[in-house]
């Protein structure tokens, strides 16, 4: 018969789960500051620091999703990596493993077959072989060149059958290992977009000011001499609620935004005798073409702009930047 559901149950068991799995990651994070741990850690840091070819992970059942995920976060962060399952491994997978490479098998117990099954020819192969497990005593840790233990007290499965904190153990353990790994890589953000060039932070990294800005004939600007009401004309049509205001050779001198217009306004001046030279005003906020968009936007928030405008090193106005075109380029 189904027992019927206990809102109180299910939360005293979500809470005791979480506190478990915390307990289990604390406990692990204890154990690294002292032998063995911490010794086969710094051992299994530099196996993937010096090796020559590609670093396969296996594991079988939930082991292997997170072999899975500890693959990914390699290969993400500078290690070129790749998940191989243990299953399909002895029929013919065991082909992508070369003796340059750097073998990691995770398994709780120790004793996956699939994986035991695989070993001895991994080793034959000259692989360097890491194994994750929770029992020292278990084949995949005696045949391992590195064992790092990562054995939970129990878990969180109120069965105790469920794997629940031995492989947030697991997930916990590799998430270090591919951290400490970057960090003697000195593997930057910069590294990072370029593998996730998809992703926002590639965006905010490689996005650059000419990729977002306006050009040509969509950039507003009057010459400095020319009427007023002709540089009000020019930022109607541009759309940009500004104008860059050039010298005769195209060299910036200032800007007009809507904010100088209803500054004027407010004070009386009489718009019709002013010319463009003169309701400017100097030094406006510019980027150069190779600056990250997402500096562009860092100086729009802080000086409370919402546009700007483009110069190469010579001060020639050659383009525009309104917050929209960075909002739609997903840079914000």
């Amino acid at each position: 018969m189904k027992p019927e559901f206990s809102t109180d149950s299910a939360l005293r068991l979500a809470r005791q789960t979480l506190q478990i799995e915390a307990a289990a990651v604390q406990a692990l994070a204890e154990r690294m500051q002292g032998e063995p741990l911490a010794g086969e850690f710094l051992r299994a840091v530099r196996a993937l620091l010096d090796c020559k070819g590609r670093v396969v992970v296996s594991g079988m059942g939930k082991s292997g999703h997170i072999a899975r995920k500890l693959a990914a976060t390699l290969a993400s962060t500078g290690t070129p990596a790749y998940f191989v399952h243990p299953a399909e491994a002895s029929h013919g997978d065991l082909g992508m493993v070369t003796e340059h490479d750097v073998f990691i098998a995770l398994s709780n117990s120790g004793e996956a077959e699939e994986l035991t099954l695989i070993v001895p020819l991994v080793k034959r192969m000259g692989t360097r072989l890491i194994a994750i497990t929770g029992r020292a005593d278990s084949t995949l840790a005696r045949h391992a060149d590195i064992h790092l233990d990562c054995a939970v007290e129990r878990e969180a499965c109120p069965l105790r059958l469920a794997p629940t904190a031995s492989t947030t153990a697991q997930l916990a353990l590799g998430d270090a290992l591919a951290v400490a790994v970057l960090d003697a890589r000195g593997f930057s953000a910069e590294d990072f977009a370029r593998t996730h060039p998809g992703g926002s932070l590639g965006r905010r990294l490689l996005t650059h000011v000419s990729d977002v800005m306006r050009s040509g004939e969509r950039v507003p600007r009057v010459e400095e001499g020319v009427g007023f009401y002709d540089a009000l004309l020019e930022m109607t049509r541009k759309g940009l609620g500004m104008t860059a205001v050039v010298d005769s050779t195209g060299r910036l001198r200032g800007v007009i935004t809507d904010g100088d217009l209803r500054r004027l306004v407010e004070r009386g001046v009489d718009l019709r005798q002013l010319s463009a030279g003169q309701a400017m005003h100097r030094h406006p906020r510019t980027m150069g073409p190779q600056a990250l968009a997402i500096e562009a936007v860092q100086m729009m928030e802080h000086h409370r702009i919402s546009q700007m405008l483009v110069v190469d090193e010579q001060q020639q106005v050659i383009g525009a930047l309104h917050m929209h075109d960075l909002f739609a380029a997903k840079v914000v």
